[in-house]
């Protein structure tokens, strides 16, 4: 049944890695978590729990992991903050996922959230029929969380209205949720936590009160410091990926994870590699889950209509999807970078250069 499911949680993706942790366990394990802050390092940064190979599910500052997890240890919850495709939702659904076996209390931050998501709502035909019952109450997925003493996930909580953020203020202040129709409150069990996401880019769009940012220890997730790192992280989840999808094509050769990973990061920074030549940025962010992205779909175009390796024409198609998102400004950057950057870096880059000018 399994196999028929497009996507699984990460507790049922990596239930082997977890299941080593927990019997491997020999450090104090705090009230409701099922493994150990160290145990918890383990799974998320990588290494050995008896004979099981611990995959590593974040690349980058192994501190920032030990500083979010800690938070989640004490009564605060935890804002994770940062560019888009950094990771934060990744790391935040694998950090439930080890802590509870549960990442799928999670709550989407749209404009269209209420507070009833963050909340509880009611089955209205239950309602009419037997009035304000424990029975016609829909909890939300905090709701549940603190009943059972677990983590929520708070996606994007900067696209949330204001008053659906300020919901959250009293449930992370005094850990309790009243509600009035059946006057009752309803205390957080030990172990009860949010990890909250927010993008950058969304800065302003419903800007976090001061009152519910002191409610969250606050960890900056930046992007990759360098090509090397940005590399072995799209490396690993392009392999991860490509797992669970009929894609019928062979993994990307090294050349072509690089070629992808140069151009992005050249025209987010907005210079070459080695510093020499400045570029014109584009208005995407071409972040590292873009490059991801790209390249499975690269690899889906060549399993689908070519012979299975991904070619020159596959990753010029995935490069000109990803870049020119405003037809204007971006074809003219892309121009720019092809003729100036490109075009000059010899025979290696030819093929590329030439297939993507064909696309223009």
């Amino acid at each position: 049944m399994e196999e028929q499911l497009q996507r699984l949680p990460a507790e049922q993706l990596f239930q082997k890695e977890i299941d080593a942790l927990i019997a491997a366990e020999k450090d104090p394990i705090p009230t409701g978590w099922k493994m150990s802050p160290r145990s918890v390092r383990t799974y998320i940064c990588g290494g050995k729990a008896g004979g099981q190979i611990i995959t590593p599910k974040y690349i980058g500052h192994e501190r920032l992991v030990e500083i979010a997890i800690a938070t989640l240890v004490t009564d605060r919850a935890l804002l994770l903050i940062g560019e888009p495709g950094t990771a934060k939702s990744w790391l935040s659904e694998h950090l439930a996922a080890a802590i509870n076996g549960d990442s799928t209390k999670v709550i989407q931050g749209t404009a269209g959230t209420t507070e009833e998501q963050i909340r509880y709502s009611w089955n209205y035909a239950m309602l009419i029929a037997k009035g304000p019952s424990r029975e016609a109450m829909i909890k939300s997925p905090v709701f549940n969380a603190m009943e059972t003493g677990t983590v929520a996930r708070v996606e994007e909580i900067s696209r949330c209205a204001s008053e659906v953020q300020d919901a959250l203020i009293s449930i992370l202040s005094e850990k309790r949720i009243s509600v009035p129709e059946l006057n009752m409150e309803v205390p957080a069990k030990k172990g009860f936590s949010i990890i909250a996401t927010a993008n950058t880019r969304d800065k302003g769009v419903n800007e976090m009160s001061a009152a519910l940012k002191r409610r969250f220890n606050i960890v900056v997730l930046p992007s990759p410091a360098d090509l090397e790192t940005e590399l072995e992280i799209v490396r690993t989840r392009v392999e991860q990926l490509a797992a669970g999808l009929d894609l019928n094509a062979v993994l990307p050769a090294e050349d072509v994870v690089e070629k992808v990973c140069t151009i992005f990061r050249e025209l987010r920074n907005g210079e070459t590699i080695d510093k020499s030549q400045k570029v014109k940025g584009t208005t995407g962010v071409l972040s590292t889950a873009e490059a991801i992205s790209l390249l499975c779909n690269s690899m889906a175009l060549a399993g689908s209509f070519g012979n299975g390796r991904i070619d020159d024409e596959d990753l010029a198609a995935g490069l000109q999807g990803a870049i020119i998102k405003d037809d204007d400004k971006d074809t003219v950057a892309w121009k720019e970078y092809l003729e100036h950057v490109m075009k000059k870096r010899g025979m290696r880059w030819l093929g590329l250069y030439k297939a993507c000018k064909d696309l223009l």
